[in-house]
């Protein structure tokens, strides 16, 4: 009888073996879990770096553009011995940037526009490149006469 029982519970247990042994349907879901959200991470992280990589080209095509119209609207007045446009080009180049366009609005003396171009780094370079646009030049005439003010007192 105890050769039956031994028998009895080895059979069991060889039972519940084979039980214990057998595939889940769930068994590898962790990893493919894993594996997916690791997946978005990446992408998000690819995203941030590719938006980071156009507001700061937007922003240093932005101030090479001012830089360089203000360098140009000085030499449009005669306060630095070179031709505008070449002095905006210039200043451009020396902040990494490329000059697109520069003139002189008739009318205002002085007065320079200028664009720029940055190139856009990282992720999203295929996007091309930035663009910076500026005036810079002496306020517009009020038409008022400056002596006529009477808020404004000469230095003595």
């Amino acid at each position: 009888m105890q050769e039956q029982a031994r028998g009895a519970y080895s059979s069991r247990a060889q039972v519940q073996g084979q039980q214990a042994h057998r595939p889940s349907r769930q068994q590898g879901s962790g990893t493919v879990l894993a594996l997916g959200l690791s997946l978005l991470l990446l992408l998000v992280a690819i995203s941030l770096i590719g938006l980071i990589g156009v507001g700061l080209a937007s922003h240093r095509a932005a101030t090479a553009a001012d830089l360089a119209a203000l360098a140009a609207a000085d030499a449009a007045r005669g306060l630095h011995p070179a031709d505008p446009c070449s002095r905006a080009a210039q200043l451009a180049q020396v902040h990494g940037a490329s000059l697109l366009a520069c003139s002189q609005p008739p009318g205002r003396y002085g007065t320079v526009d200028v664009r720029t171009s940055y190139p856009i780094p990282g992720p999203f370079s295929w996007l091309g490149s930035a663009q910076g646009l500026a005036r810079a030049g002496p306020a517009p005439d009020s038409g008022r006469n400056p002596d006529s003010n009477p808020d404004v007192h000469p230095a003595r």
